[in-house]
């Protein structure tokens, strides 16, 4: 049993990636209120979880470094764990897309400080990039996604917050170094050693950004389908396609907070299934957004089962 200092010492910036998944879980059951007529109450529901579930892990957080600053500063300075800061203003992005559901003053300060808080990371953690020696190409994962091209994901709630140019300044962004992340996280895989066990499941990653690209395309573009949409979307599909058909990768390692990586990106896949059915329309993607979105929730469900047992139990809480 790990002591309750020691539980908040090993409190891992990673946690919030459990805000991102629980919020982009919300978001696509409010997306299936107008695309597949399920009850909006459930949406809500999820939205109002993950609000309580930020709020819990930034006053954790915040105690962890107003009681171990050297902790946090390791994890600051940790050429893996620095990547997952951005996911607390990914986290204000994604609570001011569901604050849109309810009020759009208070979406617009959550998406202004995320926005702003993020653009700053994206700085912060490309200066540590460029300029620190000590990182090489065993320390990339598809984690490194989240500071950088996590920008994709502004624009969804810039557009209906009248922030169309900020909205394209950060889709740039998020997109170009998309490309190049891609390139880069490629030719780990292929020419260098595997990823180990625990952060297997941040290929997951990949997903999110043509999936979040296409929504944030579409509200850009006056909801078009057009081509480059497509591309987005089915670059998006088939990448579930490729990880899926690895699922037998993914099983048997032991859990850690890293399997939070497949609850964002399943999420947002699910939210663009729905918009694509809504604006192509057949049986085919109907099907396919249901899919997403089953697939999504019992995922999502499960690492909250997960997540719960091993807090509790304090095995989490260990240092790496």
């Amino acid at each position: 049993m790990t002591s309750n200092e020691g539980r908040l010492r090993h409190f891992h910036v990673s946690f919030f990636a459990t805000v991102m998944g629980t919020a982009g879980l919300a978001l696509a059951w409010l997306r299936a209120h107008e695309a597949l007529a399920m009850p909006r109450a459930a949406g809500l529901l999820l939205a109002a979880l993950s609000a309580v579930v930020f709020v819990a892990v930034v006053i954790v957080y915040g105690l962890k470094l107003l009681r171990y600053r050297e902790a946090v500063l390791e994890e600051l300075h940790h050429p893996i764990k620095l990547s997952f800061f951005p996911a607390f203003s990914i986290s204000l992005v994604l609570l001011a897309m569901l604050a849109l559901a309810v009020s759009v003053p208070l979406a617009r300060g959550l998406w202004l400080s995320g926005a702003t808080l993020h653009l700053l990371l994206t700085l912060y953690v490309l200066t540590q990039w460029i300029h620190q020696p000590h990182f090489n190409i065993h320390h990339s994962t598809p984690a490194w996604f989240i500071p950088v091209v996590g920008n994709i994901l502004v624009p969804i709630a810039a557009v209906p917050l009248g922030y169309a140019e900020a909205g394209w300044f950060f889709f740039s962004i998020g997109l170009v170094f998309w490309l190049v992340l891609k390139v880069l996280m490629f030719n780990r895989f292929i020419f260098h050693e595997p990823l180990p066990a625990r952060l297997l499941p941040t290929m997951f990653i990949m997903i999110a950004p043509p999936s979040v690209g296409f929504l944030a395309y579409l509200q850009l573009n006056g909801g078009e389908l057009n081509d480059f949409a497509r591309v987005l979307f089915f670059t998006a599909a088939f990448l579930v396609i490729l990880l899926l058909a690895q699922f037998r990768r993914f099983t048997g390692i032991d859990f850690f907070l890293s399997w939070w990586a497949y609850s964002f990106p399943l999420a947002a896949f699910a939210i663009a299934a729905q918009v694509y059915y809504a604006l192509a329309g057949g049986g085919f993607f109907l099907l396919m957004a249901w899919a997403a979105l089953i697939l999504a929730t019992l995922v999502i469900a499960g690492l909250t089962l997960k997540t719960l047992q091993v807090v509790v139990d304090g095995s989490v809480f260990q240092p790496d």
